[in-house]
C-alpha cells in the first residue's frame, strides 16, 4: 500500500459538533484534516467518525496515527 502525503506534523486541534466526519486518510485534500474527494484514484479512502458530543479533538495530521482520526504522537518520529 502507498504511504500517505504527510499534510502536517501536528495535530489538527478543532472544536467539533456533535456528528459524522469523514477524515481524510491519503493526506492529500485541500480541507485538511476531512476529506475532499483527493483520495481518487488511489489506495486510500476516507475514514468515517463520529463525535457523541461537542468536544475539542486532536486529529492527526501526519497520517501516521496508529490511532486514527485521533494524534498518537507518532509526528514526532517522522
Amino acid at each position: 500500500m502507498s504511504e500517505p502525503t504527510i499534510a502536517q506534523k501536528k495535530p489538527y486541534i478543532i472544536e467539533l459538533e456533535a456528528g459524522d466526519y469523514w477524515f481524510c486518510t491519503c493526506g492529500k485534500s485541500q480541507n485538511q484534516p476531512f476529506c475532499d474527494g483527493s483520495h481518487q484514484g488511489s489506495a486510500f479512502s476516507p475514514m468515517k467518525f463520529t463525535i457523541e458530543e461537542k468536544r475539542k479533538v486532536g486529529l492527526c495530521g501526519c497520517k501516521h496515527s496508529k490511532n486514527m482520526p485521533f494524534c498518537d504522537g507518532s509526528h514526532k518520529d517522522l
